[in-house]
């Protein structure tokens, strides 16, 4: 009788991200994340494995109760079947509970507040895209995110020479 194999120790710190939205953490004020599934086609899946997809450019947005994932660009394979006409820019439909899509949607009404694409990811198997309720931030916010980050690294480079 075959048993179950157990994952490696070694597999638990392996990063499952497949693309990351680094601009949305600069262009807005993360309020609240949530992790939704995405409806994908197979050649979709394959090219995701290969990490060709970009998501900086994309958005999302609340039609008739369901959430949709725009501007998300997977560019297919040279290898994807013939009988398949691969669109990169296909709206992808996003998978959440009715009453986070509720809340969300209320929120989202709101002035300032925006749903954007953060990152996706492989969950057991699937991919997941993980999603969070923004505000816009101003310009001047902006400038202050620029400054701590070249605050942090000043401070990690005299950190690193006093150890020499």
């Amino acid at each position: 009788m075959a048993t179950k194999s157990s994952k490696d120790s070694t597999t638990k710190g392996v990063d499952s991200r497949i693309a990351e939205n680094r601009k949305a953490l600069f262009n807005y004020a993360i309020e609240e994340r949530f992790e939704a599934g995405m409806v994908l086609e197979g050649w979709e899946v394959k090219a995701l494995r290969e990490g060709k997809v970009q998501l900086t450019d994309g958005y999302v947005v609340v039609r008739e109760g369901e959430l949709f994932l725009i501007g998300c660009q997977i560019n297919p394979l040279h290898t994807a079947s013939s009988h398949v006409s691969p669109d990169a820019v296909r709206t992808k439909k996003l998978l959440l509970h009715k009453d986070q899509i509720r809340r969300l949607t209320g929120k989202v009404e709101q002035k300032g507040y925006a749903l954007v694409p953060l990152n996706l990811h492989w969950k057991t198997g699937k991919v997941k895209c993980e999603i969070a309720l923004g505000r816009g931030k101003a310009e001047h916010d902006k400038r202050d995110t620029i400054k701590d980050r070249e605050g942090k690294r000043e401070v990690e480079r005299v950190m690193k020479s006093n150890r020499r």
